[in-house]
């Protein structure tokens, strides 16, 4: 009955907590970005793939939401590899267009690496100055990263949980978009609340957590949703069989040939390491990792570098997998005892 009792209070003052935050958010006066500048439009045509509509409709939302002069709270679900990516590119680009600064908020230090990469290349002709923190950076370049960012000379700044650090000082921050906000713990989820009662706020997510998507669909947040497959995209197809080795072998092989990659999510970190020496005997020419959450951070991210860098045809690994990996070039996931 006490822990009935307790739960039931703790559950009340979250919802007092968050009824209070949304409605400061709604008579809190925010900044109205004015409507797309000249070089948005041929940023927007500079995309060498064809949007889709789902797309061209959530980016219209979203300036939408950007220039009402309240604070914008929007969460943009979609399925991976549906082009969520380059939608907040379109907004972060809008608003470094009105003279503010983008944070983009992501859950690990590959997934930031990543973005970076990615935001870079796709701005590489704008004179827009965009940084990234992880734990690459030594203090020195922590140091440095900060004082610029107060003087305004970066305007976009990618990184993990560290830029909720309080030495992270925004000249003159306008927008934060973050990557899977369920990723990140309790203590970066209120430092982030805070943040969402100044600046308009836009959340990525492929899997919304149910609480996030239920404020979605009951109005305290907005939300705009992309369910159209790139053009081209194949539909996965499942096949569920008992095990077989040589389906297997037949799977890996199709795709290591063609010249992609393989996940097999095997679940069991005590025996990962039996499984990795069986699949190199079945497999002796393939190209063969395995990473599990046992593992130091260190090591993690270098095996899963290498694997972005095209150095292994396969990845045996646990579940550890779902923490935020873009790799474009896995076509193939085997699953052992589903």
């Amino acid at each position: 009955a006490k822990v009935v009792t307790k739960a039931k209070k703790s559950i009340d003052d979250l919802a007092d907590k968050l009824v209070e935050i949304y409605a400061q958010r709604e008579i809190t006066e925010g900044f109205a970005f004015l409507p797309d500048q000249p070089w948005q439009q041929e940023f927007e045509d500079a995309f060498p793939y064809e949007e889709t509509e789902d797309q061209l409709q959530a980016t219209a939302e979203i300036k939408e939401s950007m220039e009402r002069p309240v604070p914008m709270d929007r969460l943009l679900a979609g399925d991976v590899g549906f082009g969520k990516t380059e939608v907040a590119m379109r907004v972060a680009f809008k608003a470094v267009m009105d003279g503010k600064q983008v944070a983009v908020l992501v859950p690990t230090t590959l997934l930031a690496e990543q973005h970076y990469d990615n935001f870079v290349n796709r701005f590489e002709n704008f004179p827009i100055n965009i940084e990234v923190v992880s734990r690459f950076n030594t203090a020195k370049d922590i140091t440095n990263i900060c004082k610029r960012l107060k003087e305004g000379k970066i305007d976009i700044m990618i990184g993990t949980h560290k830029l909720l650090n309080d030495k992270f000082v925004y000249n003159d921050l306008g927008l934060l978009i973050i990557d899977e906000e369920q990723r990140f713990g309790v203590k970066h989820k209120e430092k982030i609340k805070h943040l969402k009662n100044t600046v308009d706020v836009l959340t990525l997510s492929a899997t919304p957590i149910p609480r996030t998507l239920h404020m979605s669909l009951i109005g305290i947040r907005d939300l705009s949703v992309i369910e159209t497959p790139p053009k081209e995209r194949q539909p996965i197809q499942t096949f569920v069989t008992s095990q077989n080795n040589m389906v297997i072998k037949e799977a890996v092989m199709n795709e290591v040939s063609r010249g992609g990659q393989v996940f097999y999510v095997y679940n069991k970190v005590e025996s990962i390491d039996e499984k990795y020496l069986e699949l190199k005997k079945l497999l002796p020419d393939v190209n063969i990792a395995y990473a599990h959450g046992r593992m130091t951070q260190r090591e993690l991210e270098n095996i899963m570098t290498d694997v972005i860098d095209r150095k292994y045809d396969m990845l045996i690994t646990t579940t550890i997998i779902e923490t935020g990996i873009d790799i474009s070039n896995v076509n193939t996931l085997i699953v052992e005892d589903a």
